[in-house]
């Protein structure tokens, strides 16, 4: 766990810096916002910041959005400033630590941005024959394609994989790839000089170079541009990278881990992939099954997350009745471990008896008709029929993608899968939907009428 403190924390950096480190933290401080962006500009990399409550929350949130660095804020300042600690959550703050720091609350916010060491929660052998291959590939520094449907743990697979390789005492880092636009995703990746391009305001390190002696994670890599995959291809086959606007190029370190959920195959063979880039990153596949193909594991995973959502959200964790268990078994999870998740976070929050029961089970309709029903959510196929007549076919689609994704809590990756389009698709869609007034749900949110 590396952790960045930014501020003074009231004179209490050492102190917290000591409990941090005690629990197996690498601690680095900067005094300002723009001393702490300068640090991860630099590539020095942070998986928590401690931000004092005293500077700007608020900008740093936007700071760090408008440079793309994904990291969890957990502000501190004195237990008798609440009006802080409010000002600090609704800026975007995910907790608020008071101080002087106590060493089991710093424990515990460590734990939960560690989110469960990310161990991977299984029963079902053919789940454990996968882990075993993947714990017999980790030692090496080949690169290794983990594929699967959209769910089912790729990322978690990747950082398994780290955690078990030689190079665990390293960084892991993972670059979304669906998600960062064409234009921004080279500088992600390689970095940049000042200057390079409008907005490029100071030199940036790039992810090759942050994640040197450790992993690379290229999410959903069947998503990246062409361009950019014969860039990709050469810093492979090189080992050295050119940052954006660079004048030499910077020798790199890495693991390349990458994930897909589409067959790579066809995407080579619609040339969509380059095979070259292929055969550079298949050197050895994990491939992980749906979760219908490992029935064993939705009882376990399902107690898992009630208990997680339970804890998170201050309620009696509840057992799951005979009934609900069955829905659950019975059910063909086209979303995979996240739709588990999903559901089972729902069912936490609308289960108002001591057990969990059938009607807290909100379920996906599926094609067979089997599943959703006493929900609530099935409807015949004339009253769908029916209700599809008039309109344009614009309109039936613009409502089918914006109800797939409230379904989804905004997920636009499980989303786009369960619609059988790319995610570039989705998200120009989604752009021209917002553009017309349209309301179109953030990840996270359930929008109404949402399962």
């Amino acid at each position: 766990m590396r952790i960045l403190i930014i501020g003074t924390l009231n004179g209490q950096i050492g102190a917290a810096s000591q409990i941090a480190i005690k629990r197996g933290a690498k601690v680095q401080q900067a005094d300002t916002i723009e001393m702490g962006l300068q640090a991860l500009r630099a590539g020095q990399g942070t998986e928590l910041i401690l931000a004092d409550v005293q500077i700007e929350i608020a900008k740093l949130i936007t700071s760090l959005e408008a440079e793309r660095f994904s990291v969890p804020v957990v502000a501190c300042g004195t237990g008798t400033d609440t009006q802080a600690a409010v000002q600090a959550i609704r800026a975007g703050a995910k907790e608020y630590l008071p101080l002087p720091p106590d060493a089991e609350l710093i424990a515990a916010v460590l734990e939960a941005v560690a989110e469960e060491n990310h161990a991977i929660i299984h029963k079902d052998a053919r789940m454990a024959e996968v882990l075993r291959l993947a714990e017999q590939v980790a030692p090496s520094d080949a690169s290794i394609l983990i594929t699967g449907p959209s769910g089912t743990g790729k990322e978690m697979m990747a950082r398994f994989i780290h955690n078990k390789s030689k190079r665990k005492g390293g960084p892991f880092v993972a670059v979304n790839c669906a998600a960062i636009p064409e234009n921004l995703l080279e500088s992600e990746l390689y970095g940049h000089e000042k200057g390079a391009f409008t907005g490029a305001v100071a030199r940036r390190i790039g992810k090759f170079e942050e994640a040197n002696g450790g992993t690379l994670l290229l999410d959903e890599i069947s998503e990246m541009d062409p361009r950019l995959q014969a860039k990709l291809l050469r810093a492979l086959q090189e080992r050295e990278i050119d940052r954006v606007g660079g004048g030499k190029p910077v020798k790199v370190n890495v693991r390349i881990v990458a994930t897909s959920n589409r067959k790579m195959e066809d995407e080579v063979a619609q040339g969509n992939f380059r095979e070259d880039l292929f055969f550079r990153l298949n050197v050895m596949t994990v491939k992980l099954p749906a979760l219908r193909e490992r029935p064993d594991d939705v009882p376990i995973l399902a107690e898992f997350f009630v208990k997680k959502y339970s804890d998170a959200n201050g309620i009696a964790d509840r057992p799951i009745n005979s009934e609900a268990l069955a829905a659950l078994k019975q059910h063909s999870w086209p979303g995979n471990v996240r739709e588990l998740e999903n559901t089972m976070h729902r069912a936490v929050l609308l289960t108002t008896a001591d057990e969990i029961g059938i009607d807290a089970i909100l379920l996906t309709e599926t094609a067979s008709g089997h599943d959703g029903q006493g929900t609530g959510e099935a409807g015949s196929g004339q009253d769908d029929q029916q209700n599809m007549v008039g309109r344009t076919v614009a309109a039936v689609e613009r409502d089918l993608i914006i109800d797939t994704l409230q379904h989804c809590l905004g997920n636009r990756t499980h989303a786009a899968n369960i619609l059988g389009i790319s995610i570039r698709t989705l998200r120009n869609k989604l752009k021209i939907y917002g553009t017309q007034g349209f309301a179109v749900p953030v990840p996270g949110e359930a929008g109404p009428g949402a399962a």
